[in-house]
C-alpha cells in the first residue's frame, strides 16, 4: 500500500526537520489514526436529533451570512472584489453557491470537528472549482518529513489518493489528536443520548398501542379459564395491544393497580430541558436566542454572546486557513477576513476615539478606526491640524 501511495502522491517541497514529526508519523501508522466511532452516527444524531438540528443549521446559516473580503496584506483598503479567489468562492462550482459551500463547510465542522475542501485546477495549476468532501471517507496519510504526505478518500471501497495541495483540511483542535479535529458533538454526546432516550420512552408511552401506563389488572372473583384468556385478549386488544406491560392475576373482583412511574415522578419535562441547555451550550448557542421566557434584552444579549463567543471565532479559523493554505496560489500578499460583525457600543467607541485623538494624528486616527487613507493634511493630531482644504476629494 505504501509504495502504491508513494507513485500517486507527488512529494512536496522540502521543509525544515522537525524531530517530533518523524516519530508522530511512526506512532500513527501509515494511516494515521482511525476516524472517531461517532463518525458513522453524525448524520443520523443531525436528522434524528431537534437540538442538534437546531445548534448546527443556527451557527451554519448565520455562518454562511457573512461576507468574505480579500485584502492587499497590511492594508486598510477596501476589499478587492476582482480577486481570483474571490471570483472562485462566489462560484465555487457549477453545482454549490457560496452560501452552501460555507454552510457545508461550517455545519460539517460542527458535526465531525474536521472539513475537507477539494480543489480542482487548471493546467496552471491554479484552483478553478472547489468541492467540500465527506469526512468520515478521509483518511491521513501521515508523512516523518512532511507530517502529512497526503491523503486517502475513500468511497464505495475505492480509494482514491489525493496530494495535499488538493486538499484544504479545516479542523478544529483536539487534545489527543495530531490529525483529526474535535467535534462539538463528541463532547456533547452523553447528554445527546440521553434526550434521544428520554424522547423515545415519550413517544413509546404516547405512541400507537401504547397508551396507558404499566400496570397489572387482579380478578379478584373466580372465573373460568375460557373467561380469563378472554379478559385479557378483551383488555390487551382495548388497552394498548402486546406490548403494554399488563399483569393478570386471579382473585377477587377486577383491580388495577398502577406498577409505573409517571412522566412527573421522572421530572421527565425537566430532564429534557436540562438535557437541550447541556447540548446548546456545548455548541455555544445561549440559551436566550431559542428560549421562549426570554425577554427582549436577554434575547439581545444572547444574540451578541452568539456573534463574539461563538460566530466569530469559526469564522476567523476558516479565514486563517484560506488565507495560509488558497491565498498562496495567486502571487502577491494577500489576506482573507470575514467583514467584522461583532456588535460595537457606539458611546464607548466614541469615548475611546476622543481619548486616542490625544495623542495620535488624524491621519492615524483615520486608519485604524475607520480604515481611511492618510490624506496631506492629517500628519498632526486634531487639536492642532488647519482646516482641510475645501477641494480635498479624500475626504
Amino acid at each position: 500500500m505504501l509504495n502504491w501511495l508513494s507513485e500517486r502522491l507527488r512529494p512536496r517541497q522540502s521543509r525544515p526537520h522537525a524531530p517530533i514529526i518523524p516519530a508522530l508519523a511512526a506512532h500513527h501508522g501509515p494511516f494515521g489514526l482511525d476516524q472517531p466511532g461517532i463518525y458513522d452516527q453524525a448524520g443520523h444524531i443531525y436528522a434524528q436529533s431537534p437540538w442538534v438540528y437546531v445548534a448546527v443549521n443556527r451557527i451554519a446559516e448565520a455562518a454562511a451570512l457573512v461576507p468574505l473580503n480579500i485584502t492587499v496584506h497590511g492594508s486598510a483598503a477596501s476589499a478587492l472584489n476582482d480577486h481570483p479567489l474571490q471570483r472562485l468562492l462566489n462560484a465555487p462550482n457549477y453545482f454549490l453557491s457560496r452560501f452552501e459551500l460555507l454552510e457545508q463547510t461550517v455545519g460539517t465542522l460542527e458535526l465531525y470537528g474536521n472539513a475537507y475542501w477539494y480543489l480542482a485546477g487548471d493546467q496552471r495549476g491554479r484552483p478553478v472549482e472547489i468541492w467540500p468532501l465527506q469526512p468520515d471517507r478521509m483518511r491521513i496519510v501521515p508523512d516523518p518529513e512532511r507530517f502529512v504526505r497526503g491523503y486517502v478518500y475513500e468511497l464505495d471501497g475505492q480509494r482514491i489518493p489525493l496530494e495535499p495541495a488538493e486538499i484544504v483540511h479545516f479542523k478544529r483542535w483536539h487534545p489527543a489528536n495530531d490529525f483529526y479535529g474535535l467535534s462539538a458533538l463528541q463532547a456533547a454526546r452523553l447528554a445527546i443520548i440521553g434526550d434521544q432516550a428520554m424522547a423515545s420512552w415519550n413517544h413509546a408511552a404516547f405512541g400507537q398501542d401504547r397508551g396507558i401506563p404499566a400496570g397489572m389488572v387482579v380478578v379478584k372473583d373466580f372465573i373460568s379459564d375460557a373467561d380469563f384468556e378472554r379478559l385479557k385478549r378483551d383488555w390487551r386488544t382495548t388497552y394498548g395491544g402486546g406490548e403494554r406491560r399488563t399483569a393478570f392475576l386471579r382473585g377477587q373482583g377486577v383491580e388495577w393497580q398502577n406498577i409505573g412511574l409517571s412522566h412527573q415522578d421522572l421530572d421527565f419535562l425537566q430532564g429534557r430541558a436540562a438535557n437541550r441547555d447541556e447540548i446548546l451550550n456545548v455548541f455555544g448557542v445561549p440559551i436566550g436566542m431559542l428560549s421562549e421566557n426570554a425577554t427582549e434584552a436577554n434575547a439581545k444579549v444572547a444574540e451578541r454572546l452568539f456573534i463574539e463567543r461563538t460566530l466569530w471565532p469559526k469564522l476567523t479559523r476558516i479565514a486563517a486557513k484560506i488565507t495560509q493554505d488558497l491565498l498562496p496560489f495567486w502571487p502577491g500578499s494577500y489576506t482573507a477576513s470575514f467583514e467584522d460583525i461583532r456588535p460595537t457600543d457606539m458611546q464607548a467607541r466614541l469615548d475611546e476615539i476622543r481619548t486616542a485623538s490625544a495623542a495620535l494624528s488624524i491621519n492615524e486616527i483615520r486608519d485604524r478606526y475607520y480604515h481611511l487613507p492618510p490624506v496631506a493634511w492629517g500628519a498632526h493630531p486634531p487639536a492642532f491640524t488647519p482646516d482641510p482644504p475645501s477641494n480635498d476629494s479624500s475626504l
